[in-house]
């Protein structure tokens, strides 16, 4: 064992630029798995990422004032009940709140207003994403007649800062509000005919809304988010059950939030198994590059009596400790500089030790990668013991692949030798060709899966008709007294920006055994039928025609050119299923038919809302805006619901892992240039001395690496493209939206990547070439053994 210390030890002073790589490498590679995961986490669990940054309570607690104490008493006397209460580790609030209804732009929604300070609380803070908080007044509190939106309200009330809200109160006193920002929030979300949504005020707006019918609300963060149900109980009686209204926990808020994340969740996992393999090949690819380097230095150590055992036991020593130290040094870079990058890495990576999870992969990312390197050292270490006393020299053996006829022939044709002899050297024999593209390949095909991914996001916002979001805008009457359904239609057509006017009607239906709701829904007519996405199939068009998602196929197991019974208010409603489509709403459970259709089965049936689709290029707010012009306030716009609108952050998550995946790729590319370089280095000698300049050996060593490169990124775009549209349309297809909404990038995309790819590989081999290039006319030892 000292033997082999010793050894390890001066192999280590000789091959010191050697040993610094193989640790960089390592340190690289673990650092950018780790920030990898970090992303994950950032992208795949968007409530509690909002919960941890802002302090969110786990329990929310609705009471009404004391019917016996001086204004203001009961607050202070619930404070200190509740924060005298075990597990409970912080307080928020009590902030005392009004109903009140808020309208703009034509349309109206539930709110809850809760009276807040000039700053925002610390536990429970609201996430200002636009705009600021409210403002201070003189007296140092916050200023009377603005107001601060959560998120899903403002969106219903297309309100932005700046824009003025029409409150109306208990009393019904009208009052004018301007929005001064909008925050996101862990608590539940407004919901359309729901949830009432959340906006913060001063205490002197709030008095002015309420009219003296005020409510409270506290929020408890506890220590121990297990003990919910618990903690409620001991604070319902603390407070007095006839004076809590309402009780709201976190796990109903996450739950309401869980589908954020659907259409990439299966994506992001892939990434990850992805990733940590192409980690693990680039560093296998690294070590072994360098046991192959000291093939002299073994069989000297072989002739001086080293057992195989020993020559394997040194290099297993070696390289471990180097594996050690580099996932050490990548781990506690990250640990202490990873929230400090800029940007929405380090953002990721300062939320990401309060995310789920991050304890497990802090431990089994570094420890995984060690083990994945030990397996490839040891083979390594195994190869390098067979190695023979006296070995084979290198003169007798080819290194690099025979010069073809076609190669003579461009050479006749006075095609650039640094070009012919690159690609003799890029290819020089099967087996290790294959290996080293497919190393740089598996990057390469990440990189187009996220871009994938990335189309398949901005469809939803630039081609919304094809993933099933045709009607931009949905008009509802305000009142029943509002304009019939065929007044309503004339007005709406007239709207310039409108190419479209479909009527429409929705309602809950049982299924076969009435085990089970799903959503029936009658969109425009057998004249005019809506434009459904059809991926399968072909749309709804005659009697008893419908189209249904795959959410609905799934559950009733049933295919296209099935029938369908369902039972509606009692009534039953047999329809044919011709088509399926890509559905976004309810999971998919949705089957939807012709107007016409349903008024065979209900003849009074009248239409609850109107779907609008848009000329290409009008904008939705300007179209909005004119319809309230034009029905004078009595009909309600909202815009069309999304599910891409909760995955905007994984728009800068998948930029991030692109470079995480380009450090990975550019270490395979340092290796391979490397390996390429003293492997043919007795070729790149005898090329100097039958009269190749210094500039076209440089250009040979930098066309090999090019053309590897190339070959690697045809591969892996070709094949991260296949991969990654059967992968988004799978998980489409288990979430119930249904295949068929993966794009793929545009063809100029795919060629940036490969021509990225190509540069950055003859970059990287520019340097090592020029060294090469060099060195001077003599053969040596060293590179005939």
């Amino acid at each position: 064992m000292r033997a082999t210390l010793r050894w390890a030890h001066a192999d280590f002073r000789a091959h010191r630029g050697e040993a610094l790589f193989v640790v960089l490498a390592s340190a690289g590679i673990i650092a950018s798995l780790l920030l990898a995961g970090a992303l994950f986490g950032y992208a795949a669990n968007p409530w509690q990422r909002i919960f941890n940054q802002s302090q969110g309570a786990h329990v929310w607690l609705h009471t009404r004032p004391a019917s016996d104490a001086p204004a203001g008493a009961d607050t202070a006397a619930d404070a200190e009940a509740l924060s005298g209460l075990d597990g409970v580790a912080a307080l928020s609030g009590p902030f005392r709140t009004a109903a009140a209804t808020a309208e703009s732009r034509g349309t109206r929604a539930g709110l809850t207003l809760r009276a807040a300070g000039a700053e925002p609380p610390h536990t429970g803070r609201p996430l200002v994403t636009a705009g600021g908080w409210l403002p201070a007044a003189e007296d140092g509190g916050p200023a009377a007649g603005a107001v601060v939106l959560e998120r899903a309200l403002a969106r219903a009330l297309w309100a932005e800062p700046g824009d003025t809200l029409r409150l109306t109160g208990p009393d019904g006193a009208p009052h004018s509000l301007r929005v001064a920002g909008i925050a996101e929030t862990a608590e539940t979300r407004y919901r359309p005919g729901g949830a009432p949504g959340l906006g913060w005020v001063s205490p002197t707006t709030l008095d002015a809304v309420a009219g003296g019918q005020v409510g409270q609300s506290v929020g408890l963060r506890l220590a121990d988010p297990a003990d919910t149900d618990f903690t409620v109980q001991r604070a319902v009686t603390v407070l007095g059950a006839d004076r809590v209204a309402q009780v709201a926990k976190w796990q109903q808020a996450r739950a309401e939030a869980g589908g954020d994340d659907r259409l990439l969740g299966q994506v992001f996992a892939v990434f990850g198994v992805g990733a940590l393999l192409a980690a693990a090949l680039a560093a296998s690819g690294a070590i072994a590059a360098r046991v192959r380097g000291q093939l002299r230095d073994i069989a000297v150590l072989k002739a001086v009596g080293f057992t195989p055992w020993q020559v394997t036991r040194g290099f297993l020593v070696q390289h471990l400790a180097f594996a050690v130290l580099g996932v050490a040094l990548g781990t506690a870079a990250i640990g202490w500089l990873g929230a400090r990058i800029p940007g929405r890495i380090g953002e990721a990576a300062q939320v990401w030790p309060d995310l789920p999870g991050h304890t497990a992969l802090m431990i089994g990312i570094p420890c995984g990668a060690v083990l994945l390197i030990a397996a490839a050292t040891g083979l390594s270490a195994w190869r390098a013991g067979r190695v023979p006393p006296v070995p084979v020299a290198r003169a007798a053996l080819p290194s690099a692949a025979p010069m073809t006829a076609l190669g003579r022939r461009a050479l006749g044709l006075r095609v650039p030798p640094a070009l012919v002899l690159g690609w003799r050297a890029a290819f020089p024999r099967r087996g290790r060709t294959l290996a080293a593209v497919a190393r740089l390949a598996l990057p390469l095909a990440l990189v187009t899966v996220a871009l994938v991914a990335w189309s398949t996001l901005d469809q939803f916002r630039s081609r919304p008709a094809q993933v099933g979001l045709a009607a931009a805008l949905t008009v509802r009457a305000q009142q029943p007294a509002g304009p019939s359904d065929a007044e309503a239609e004339r007005i709406l057509a007239a709207v310039p920006g409108v190419a479209a006017v479909h009527p429409g009607a929705e309602m809950a239906a049982l299924v076969p055994g009435q085990t089970g709701t799903i959503t029936l829904r009658g969109l425009g007519t057998a004249r005019e039928p809506y434009p459904s996405a059809v991926v399968e199939g072909r749309a709804a068009g005659g009697p008893d025609e419908a189209v249904a998602g795959q959410g609905l196929l799934d559950l009733l197991g049933v295919r296209v050119g099935d029938w369908v019974r369902m039972t509606v208010a009692g009534r039953p409603q047999i329809l044919h299923v011709v088509g399926r489509t890509i559905e976004p709403e309810a999971g998919g459970r949705v089957i939807t038919t012709t107007m016409d259709a349903l008024r065979e089965r209900d003849p009074q049936l009248r239409p609850d809302h109107h779907a609008l689709v848009l000329r290409e290029g009008a904008d939705p707010r300007e179209v909005r805006d004119a319809v309230d012009r034009a029905a004078a306030g009595t009909l309600e716009v909202r815009q069309a619901p999304s599910p891409v609108e909760g995955l905007e952050p994984a728009r800068a998550v998948i930029a991030a892992l692109v470079g995480v995946l380009a450090l990975i790729g550019l270490t395979e590319v340092l290796t391979l240039v490397s390996t390429g370089v003293r492997d043919r280095g007795r070729d790149l000698l005898a090329l100097k001395a039958i009269g190749l300049t210094p500039r076209q050996i440089s250009a040979t060593i930098v066309a090999a690496a090019g053309l590897t490169a190339l070959a690697a990124a045809l591969v892996g775009t070709a094949a991260g493209a296949l991969g990654g549209v059967l992968l988004v349309d799978l998980q489409a297809a288990s979430s119930g939206v249904g295949a068929g909404i993966a794009r793929l990038p545009q063809p100029p995309v795919l060629a940036a990547v490969a021509a990225a790819a190509v540069l950055g590989a003859a970059a990287a081999a520019a340097l090592p070439a020029t060294r090469t290039a060099r060195r001077r006319l003599a053969d040596s030892l060293s590179e005939t053994l």
